[in-house]
């Protein structure tokens, strides 16, 4: 150069610095119109090594940007060969400590892109990635100066991006070879290149700054936004670090960045109604030349050969066909990695924290239900484990979010196929559980059992109405497709997890799941030979009332479907459970048996318990077992059945359950008695009480004999108070009453039944049977009933039942003696059991039965004016006593 040139380029005055590269402009257009090319390339030369990579003489830096700017103006046309030399000394300013240079560098791009316009793109990644740092520069000068660059690059990128090839490659020879222009397959690299650019920006996608954050979005937008790129293709890249802007505390970036995922989700919606489009239209013309085919060889009437019109016609549709195939629709071709976007959403479901990223990621879930939902399938598991505790949100929006996955994604698990169900009956009752249908019926199952729709399982959602429609149709389709498969293996197994979590909503709508995927496919499903059985019945001690009605309606569920076998280890196992918590069944134990009972047959739950007790070892488990149930069996609507055949005993079915039950009862002496009276043995009733007068009467007896009398106040007995009308027919009826009377303490029980039994006295004296009528059937002054003749006749034998009573008992005294004997504290008796409504109580203040030794037993007499009912007579005495007698039952 010359040497005012250099003076001027080096001056520190803006003004001289610009008066020097406006005559080195002049200076170079001369070389290039004369062709001096070497003499540019020195002059070039000059300009980078002693002006713009002078790192410590910050005028000559700007004297060489403003310099490289004047020379890439003059070449004009001659720039592309000379871009390598100029672009990169520019691009080393970007990063000097001097703000001025900074800008000035941002300047010289300016005007070098502005002349370069297409080649530039061979420089974009180095150019975007300076201007990614330069967008959160502190000074505003540079930002401006930055922004200004940015705005003319997107310009460029937006026109030439797609399909711009770079002078440099082109063959020296393409001008003139008409033949390879006109081919549209001639393979030449373009200058702006999407797989160079995406892992500069999978880099860079991870920034924290808002600045960059929302520079970041803004090229993600547009280049989107330009149709032959196809920069869809490529979201998995960067979609995680796109989730986090959303987290971001500007927002602006939150706005810009909901903006762009919204555009993403609408282009793979319209690329996948592209593709299902021309799949449908191939497919049916495909069906169109099937049937022709078929016509043509069903030896149909053709025309002769001289009418060749109609083939003629033929053929030129199978050609317009051909020809509608080779039409290019945009997005046909375009390939979306729906296993890794899914991924990557699963993956941000998992941080519950970082709230709009999880809401983004639901409503993308969704959105892929509807797009592509045998791919989201094949992810439920990973699914379930998140968004299920999503639906636990104290964040409402978060909460809604989490409800619409869940009802869509359960909408599409009860389209499939159920496994027991032919395709076709499948389609013609798509939401049925015909899983279920398969089974014989046990009994006939109330408004309220399992034997509903699948939808049933939650509230309808208006925003599901798309899928729902979208499933209709596809299963109404001409075109069969196979159906994808769940891992149901892996779906269980983060269900059961999920009975962990701390919130009811969720291991609700775990068990919810866990139902519906076990009527689907009962056989892959849960088992009891699984590791998942044990947590199910773990989950019967769950403080939740709803989570373990759903635990017990899965439990029947399984049941029901299994064999026989399977039943009774059913219900050992939760004989087990109830044994070793106790307290489970004094606070569950009523809403277990009914729930249980609302699912399965109540008679075959009360004979396979009936049998299993029977064997129990446990003397005291047994009785307290046994109370329990029979509470139930007199107090439950869900038993109305089972009271109804114990009360006829005429037929075998019912003599049958009546010894069943009996035989299992035995364990606790006014259970037992109760039984009679429900199945009307009043005389078998009787004799049971002069069984008692061997027995310990203790606390707990007294007790159930208390809450006995209560029961018969109640609609269960009317039919038994209405008896005693008629004492010539049940005669032991009264003898019943008065024999309860003769048991109990002077309470408020006792006067019930005085007044009672005095309210029809004058009746029973009247009808007085005779002493011996009990004995001598022909001295009796009344007509037994043929129903007391055919217990006689019948199979009920009486006397061995009544042994089996005796002989129980009698186990249950000596196992009450040697429990006294080897423990020295009494430990907390049957008495401490609350029977029905838990009106009776005999703990001690403190809530347990007292240790060491009892109160004195004179407190027991002490009158209790204004006490009602047994347990409250007794008081701490209660506790006491029955810490000494829990095994006499």
């Amino acid at each position: 150069m010359d040497t005012s040139i250099q003076r001027a380029l080096n001056d520190k005055l803006y003004d001289k610095r610009k008066i020097g590269a406006l005559e080195l402009e002049r200076v170079i257009r001369e070389l290039v119109a004369s062709r001096d090319y070497h003499k540019v390339h020195d002059i070039l030369e000059q300009l980078c090594n002693d002006f713009a990579y002078a790192v410590h003489q910050p005028h000559a830096r700007n004297g060489g940007l403003i310099g490289l700017a004047a020379a890439a103006i003059a070449l004009g046309p001659e720039l592309p060969r000379y871009l390598a030399k100029i672009v990169p000394p520019v691009l080393a300013c970007f990063t000097d400590q001097d703000a001025r240079v900074r800008y000035y560098a941002c300047e010289a791009m300016y005007n070098i892109a502005k002349v370069a316009k297409g080649e530039i793109l061979i420089y974009f990644n180095n150019i975007f990635d300076q201007l990614c740092k330069l967008g959160a520069d502190s000074e505003l000068s540079v930002k401006n100066g930055a922004e200004l660059l940015d705005r003319l690059v997107k310009d460029i990128v937006s026109e030439s991006a797609a399909s711009y090839i770079s002078v440099l490659e082109a063959p020296p020879d393409i001008e003139n070879d008409k033949d390879e222009q006109d081919d549209p397959h001639a393979h030449l690299p373009t200058a702006f290149s999407l797989p160079r650019f995406i892992p500069l920006l999978k880099e860079r996608i991870w920034v924290s700054n808002p600045f960059t954050r929302q520079f970041l979005v803004g090229w993600i937008t547009l280049l989107d936004s330009i149709p032959d790129l196809e920069l869809v293709t490529y979201l998995p890249c960067f979609l995680s670090g796109l989730l986090k802007f959303l987290c971001d505390q500007n927002s602006d970036v939150q706005t810009a960045t909901r903006s762009c995922l919204d555009k993403f989700l609408g282009e793979i919606r319209r690329i996948s109604r592209v593709k299902k489009g021309i799949l449908e239209s191939k497919k049916s013309r495909e069906g169109g030349k099937r049937k022709r085919q078929e016509s043509i060889d069903s030896g149909s009437y053709r025309p002769e050969p001289e009418e060749g019109d109609e083939i003629e016609t033929d053929l030129s549709d199978e050609g317009a066909d051909e020809s509608c195939e080779d039409d290019w629709i945009p997005g046909q071709d375009v390939e979306v990695n729906y296993k890794e976007i899914l991924e990557i959403l699963t993956e941000a479901l998992e941080s519950p924290l970082e709230e709009d990223s999880l809401l983004e990621s639901l409503r993308w879930i969704v959105g892929l239900l509807d797009i592509c939902p045998e791919e989201v399938l094949l992810f439920t598991p990973n699914i379930l484990a998140h968004m299920l505790p999503a639906m636990a949100s104290t964040k409402d929006p978060v909460q809604m979010a989490a409800t619409r996955v869940n009802n869509s994604l359960m909408d599409y698990v009860v389209s499939l196929t159920d496994e027991s169900v032919p395709p076709h009956s499948a389609l013609q009752v798509p939401g049925f559980l015909s899983s279920r249908q398969t089974l014989p019926p046990e009994k006939n199952e109330p408004a309220g059992s399992n034997r509903v729709l699948l939808s049933s399982f939650r509230e309808p959602d208006q925003n599901t109405a798309p899928l729902q429609s979208r499933i209709a149709s596809a299963q109404m389709g001409v075109v069969s497709q196979a159906q994808p498969d769940l891992d149901y293996a892996a779906a269980v197994n983060s269900l059961t997890l999920l009975f962990l979590n701390d919130h009811e909503a969720t291991r609700v709508a775990a068990l919810t799941w866990l139902i519906m995927l076990h009527r689907k496919a009962p056989k892959k499903v849960l088992a009891f030979n699984d590791g998942t059985f044990p947590a199910l019945l773990k989950t019967l001690s769950d403080p939740s009332d709803a989570v373990v009605t759903k635990d017990l309606q899965l439990l029947s569920q399984i049941s029901r479907n299994s064999e026989d076998d399977y039943f009774a280890y059913f219900m050992v196992n939760l004989l087990q459970l109830f044994s070793t918590d106790r307290k489970l069944l004094e606070v569950r134990g009523n809403l277990i048996i009914r729930q249980l009972c609302i699912s399965l047959s109540p008679e075959r739950i009360y004979r396979t318990l009936a049998d299993c007790i029977e064997k129990e070892e446990d003397v005291e488990f047994a009785s307290i077992m046994v109370q329990n149930l029979n509470n139930n069996l007199i107090t439950a609507p869900q038993l109305a059945e089972v009271r109804k055949r114990l009360r006829n005993l005429e037929t075998k079915d019912g003599q049958t359950l009546f010894v069943a039950l009996f035989r299992s009862w035995c364990y606790n002496a006014v259970a037992t008695f109760s039984l009679c009276l429900l199945a009307q043995a009043y005389e078998q009733a009787y004799n049971l009480l002069q069984i008692f007068g061997e027995l310990d009467m203790t606390v707990n007896i007294l007790i159930q004999v208390d809450k006995l009398v209560q029961l018969i106040e109640s609609p269960v007995f009317t039919y038994l108070r209405l008896q005693l009308l008629e004492p010539e027919k049940y005669p032991y009826l009264y003898k019943c009453m008065y024999g309860i009377l003769m048991l109990l303490p002077q309470s408020s029980a006792f006067a019930a039944l005085k007044n009672r039994l005095n309210s029809v006295s004058a009746i029973g004296y009247l009808h007085a049977a005779p002493r011996n009528a009990a004995t001598s059937s022909s001295s009796s002054g009344y007509d037994r009933p043929n129903r007391l003749k055919g217990r006689e006749e019948g199979g009920i034998r009486w006397v061995e039942l009544l042994e089996k009573f005796r002989s129980v008992q009698e186990r249950a005294r000596r196992a009450q003696r040697q429990s006294m004997d080897n423990d020295e504290v009494p430990s907390v008796g049957i008495g401490e059991l609350r029977i029905g409504d838990g009106s009776f109580d005999v703990r001690g203040k403190d809530g347990r039965a007292a240790p060491g030794n009892a109160p004195p037993q004179k407190d027991a007499n002490t009158p209790a004016a204004k006490k009602s009912g047994l347990g409250r007579q007794f008081g701490r005495l209660g506790g006491a006593v029955s810490g000494r007698s829990k095994r006499n039952t």
